[in-house]
């Protein structure tokens, strides 16, 4: 049993990374295909589907590369964890290596990029970093 799936996501999307695949794929759940999605809108990801696997719903995300073959991320990491939960208020929201990354936060307004959250003014759980 898994006590961090988000944790497991972004590390299996990590490890498809640097081990060159074109996909990988997970357990399916709203907050996991929230942040793929994010993910994908901000340009770290290609695909984001999910798929019925033996009767359970399985998301699946492309990975994508730069012309030279590597891959677009280039890090991820997780902050709030079920260990220690991280919250940031509106004003506290960060941005990633200046602006080049992402900062991927859960607020009331749903599951939004750092660029998002600080549009909408509105503060919340920091769920990963990407850069």
């Amino acid at each position: 049993m898994l006590t961090d799936p988000i944790g497991d996501m972004i590390t299996r999307i990590r490890n498809a990374g640097r081990a060159r695949h074109r996909e990988t794929s997970c357990s399916s759940s709203r907050v996991r295909l929230a942040i793929a999605r994010v993910l994908a809108e901000e340009g770290f990801l290609g695909t984001v589907r999910v798929e019925a696997r033996e009767g359970k719903p399985v998301l699946v995300v492309g990975i994508r590369y730069d012309e030279n073959g590597k891959p677009i991320i280039d890090g991820m990491r997780r902050v709030s964890r079920p260990g220690r939960r991280v919250y940031v208020g509106q004003s506290d929201v960060p941005k990633i290596r200046n602006g080049l990354g992402v900062a991927v936060v859960s607020t009331s307004k749903g599951v939004l990029s750092d660029r998002a959250a600080r549009e909408a003014g509105v503060g919340g759980e920091l769920l990963c970093e990407v850069w």
